[in-house]
C-alpha cells in the first residue's frame, strides 16, 4: 500500500481540472491509436496488479475471496476493454444522416467528438470495476477523466490511485481519494460529464452539484431489484430458480446493486423456496463459518444496518428464516462481520425492509395470486434498476418485458445483463438515468455532432426574402410533397 498524503483540497481539485481542460484543448480529437495505446495500458495495469488489487478489495472489506474479485472486477474489466478495442474503430467515425429532399444536393453526418473532462465517483462494493469500466469508456471517446475512489476502502483506493499515477500523466487520467467531503467538492466541479455509482439518496445531492454547472449527469443507483417466479415454474425448473436467486444474493454478500431484492413468487411456496435455499447455501458456502469464499459485509455501520432492518421488521411481525445452521447472532460472527444469509417471510410492506434497498443477504418473500399482482406490485414503487424473471412460457416473457420498465432485465438467472457485452448498463426513474457500456458508454461520453455540408449549387435562395411569388410557388410545393 503506498504512503498515505494529505487529500487534495479544492483549490488542488480546480487546478487538475484546469490542467486536464488545457490538455483536452491542445488535443481535442485523439487518433483512434492513441486512444487504444490508453486501453491497452489500463488492461496491462490490472492484469499486472490483479493480484495486489484482490489482496486490497480483501484486506479493506475484512473477507473477499480473490475469486470473487478476479471474476466480478477484473474479468469484467477485461472484456470491455477487449470489446472497445475491437470495435473502437468503427465507433468513432462519422456516419451518414439523411440530410432530407428540400436539403438535396447537400449532405448531412454526425461526428463522435470527445467532450473533454470526465468526472468518475466510484462506489466501494466493486471499487475497481466501477472505477475502471467508465474510464474505459472515456478512454475510447477520446476524453480526459478524474476519478473519486470510495473512502470505504481505503487501501484499494489508494492502491488504484498509485497505479494510475504510474500510468497515465495527471492532465490525462487522475485519481482523488478523501471523505464524503472532498466527494461533495469533486461533484461540484464544472466536468463535461459525470458519471456517478452510488445510493439514490446521495444521487439526488450529486444531481444538485451538477446541476450548478449544468454538467450533463449519468447517474447508476439502486433500489429494490425484484424477481418474479413465474407459476409455472415447477418441480426442477423451480429448484433452478431459487437456485440462481441465491447464487446472485448472496455474491459478495448481496452487496451488489443489481442483486434481487425481494422474491415475488407463487402463494404456498415460500416454505419450498426456504428450504431449496438452505440446500442451496450449504452447497456454495459449506462449513459457513469458517468459509473463505463468503464475503464479509463492507463496515461495522453496514452490519448495524442489516441486523436493524431485520429486527424492525420482525418486530412487525415478519418472520426471519437463516438459510445456515448457526446462531445468526453469534458474537464471532458479528466480530468478522459475516451476516448469515436468511429469507424472510410476512414482512408488512411499510417496514424500512421492504421499502429501502437492502444491499445485503436479506431476502423478501413476497407471495403473489396471480401475475397481475406480481406486475401491480412491482409497476406501483419506483423504477428498479434491474429486474428478474424466472419462465419457461414465451407469452410471460413478453408480458413481463412489456408491461413492466426497469433499468435492465434478465430472464432464468441474475446479474448477467450487466456482463453482456453488448447491453447498455444504466437504471431509471428514481434507480437512475443514462448509460454506459461498450457503445453505450463511448455515445455517452461523446458529443455527437451533427453537421450539414451545404453544396456549391443549392436551392437556399428559393426560401430567403424578399418573400414573393416564387416563394409561394415553392412552399405550396413543400406542403404538398
Amino acid at each position: 500500500m503506498p504512503p498515505e498524503s494529505d487529500p487534495p483540497r479544492d483549490a488542488d481539485l480546480n487546478a487538475l481540472l484546469h490542467a486536464q481542460r488545457q490538455a483536452w484543448l491542445r488535443e481535442p480529437y485523439p487518433q483512434w491509436e492513441a486512444r487504444a495505446g490508453h486501453l491497452k495500458a489500463l488492461r496491462a495495469l490490472l492484469l499486472t496488479h490483479g493480484d495486489a488489487l484482490a489482496e486490497a478489495i480483501n484486506a479493506d472489506f475484512g473477507q473477499r475471496a480473490k475469486a470473487e474479485t478476479l471474476l466480478c472486477e477484473l474479468v469484467l474489466a477485461r472484456q470491455e476493454i477487449n470489446a472497445a478495442l475491437r470495435h473502437g474503430p468503427r465507433w468513432i467515425k462519422p456516419r451518414r444522416r439523411s440530410a432530407g429532399k428540400w436539403l438535396l444536393p447537400g449532405r448531412a453526418r454526425v461526428v463522435p467528438q470527445p467532450l473533454g473532462v470526465v468526472g468518475i465517483v466510484a462506489p466501494w462494493n466493486y471499487p475497481v470495476q466501477l472505477a475502471a469500466g467508465p474510464l474505459i469508456c472515456a478512454l475510447a471517446a477520446g476524453n480526459r477523466a478524474m476519478i473519486k475512489m470510495p473512502e470505504l476502502t481505503p487501501r484499494t483506493s489508494a492502491l488504484f490511485a498509485q497505479l494510475i499515477g504510474q500510468t497515465f500523466a495527471p492532465d490525462h487520467v487522475a485519481v482523488v481519494n478523501g471523505d464524503a467531503s472532498m466527494g461533495a467538492a469533486f461533484t461540484a466541479l464544472a466536468f463535461d460529464h459525470l458519471l456517478f455509482t452510488g445510493s439514490t439518496r446521495v444521487g439526488h445531492a450529486v444531481m444538485r452539484a451538477a446541476a450548478a454547472n449544468l454538467t450533463p449527469v449519468t447517474l447508476e443507483l439502486g433500489g429494490k431489484s425484484p424477481a418474479i417466479i413465474a407459476p409455472d415454474m415447477r418441480g426442477a425448473r423451480f429448484d433452478h430458480a431459487v437456485d440462481s436467486l441465491l447464487t446472485g444474493k448472496t455474491l459478495n454478500a448481496g452487496q451488489t446493486c443489481i442483486a434481487p431484492d425481494y422474491v415475488l413468487l407463487p402463494r404456498g411456496l415460500e416454505d419450498a423456496f426456504i428450504a431449496r435455499a438452505r440446500q442451496r447455501v450449504a452447497r456454495l458456502y459449506p462449513d459457513f463459518a469458517q468459509n473463505r469464499d463468503y464475503t464479509s459485509i463492507i463496515s461495522a455501520q453496514h452490519f448495524a444496518r442489516l441486523q436493524e432492518l431485520a429486527r424492525q421488521a420482525q418486530a412487525a411481525g415478519a418472520q426471519l428464516h437463516p438459510l445456515v445452521d448457526i446462531d445468526p447472532n453469534d458474537p464471532a460472527l458479528a466480530a468478522q462481520r459475516r451476516f448469515v444469509p436468511a429469507a424472510v417471510t410476512n414482512a408488512p410492506a411499510d417496514c424500512a425492509l421492504m421499502q429501502e434497498e437492502i444491499f445485503g443477504p436479506l431476502l423478501p418473500l413476497a407471495p403473489y395470486d396471480t401475475l397481475d399482482d406480481a406486475l401491480r406490485h412491482i409497476n406501483v414503487r419506483p423504477r428498479p434498476l434491474a429486474l428478474y424473471l424466472y419462465t419457461g412460457d414465451k407469452s410471460t416473457i413478453d408480458r413481463v418485458t412489456r408491461e413492466t420498465v426497469a433499468g435492465g432485465m434478465t430472464i432464468n438467472d441474475t446479474l448477467l445483463h450487466n456482463a453482456a457485452e453488448g447491453l447498455p448498463f444504466g437504471g431509471v426513474g428514481a434507480s437512475g438515468m443514462g448509460a454506459y457500456h461498450g457503445h453505450d458508454g463511448f455515445l455517452t461520453f461523446s458529443q455527437l455532432k451533427p453537421v450539414f455540408q451545404q453544396s456549391r449549387l443549392n436551392a437556399r435562395n428559393w426560401v430567403a426574402p424578399p418573400y414573393g411569388s416564387r416563394f409561394e410557388r415553392v412552399i405550396r410545393m413543400m406542403l404538398r410533397w
